[in-house]
């Protein structure tokens, strides 16, 4: 089994058909990546995919696709991306190892490129058990 940039929940899998169905014969599954700005420093970004490029990396879940903009792969490394509904909003949720903090309100946070050297320690401890 190959080595998944990031994961979803059903929960995020079952939001990310809902979008494409509701977004005509174009849409093929969203793209997530990172951008500069928020208090924090970052904000992720979601966007419709109707062409995939190439150079991304796609997950797939239930047959929800979608793809993480190269840029941000050393940011979403072990992230796992759910979709939440509470009184006050709905959304996707990014739970990421490589968060050092977050603002106030939640809407951007502060990030750190992933240690490539303990997620390597890591997969080999994982492949010993």
């Amino acid at each position: 089994m190959g080595f998944a940039v990031m994961t979803m929940t059903d929960t995020a899998a079952t939001r990310v058909k809902q979008i494409v169905q509701n977004s005509g014969s174009d849409a093929k599954g969203i793209r997530v990546g990172i951008k500069k700005g928020g208090c924090a420093g970052m904000e992720y970004t979601i966007d419709l995919v109707t062409e995939p490029n190439a150079k991304d990396d796609l997950i797939e879940r239930d047959g929800a696709k979608v793809w993480i903009e190269p840029s941000a792969v050393l940011y979403l490394l072990g992230t796992q991306m759910d979709f939440e509904v509470t009184k006050m909003r709905s959304g996707f949720t990014f739970t990421n190892p490589n968060q050092t903090s977050a603002c106030g309100c939640g809407e951007s946070v502060e990030l750190k490129p992933a240690d490539l050297a303990a997620l390597a320690k890591q997969r080999e401890a994982e492949a010993r058990v």
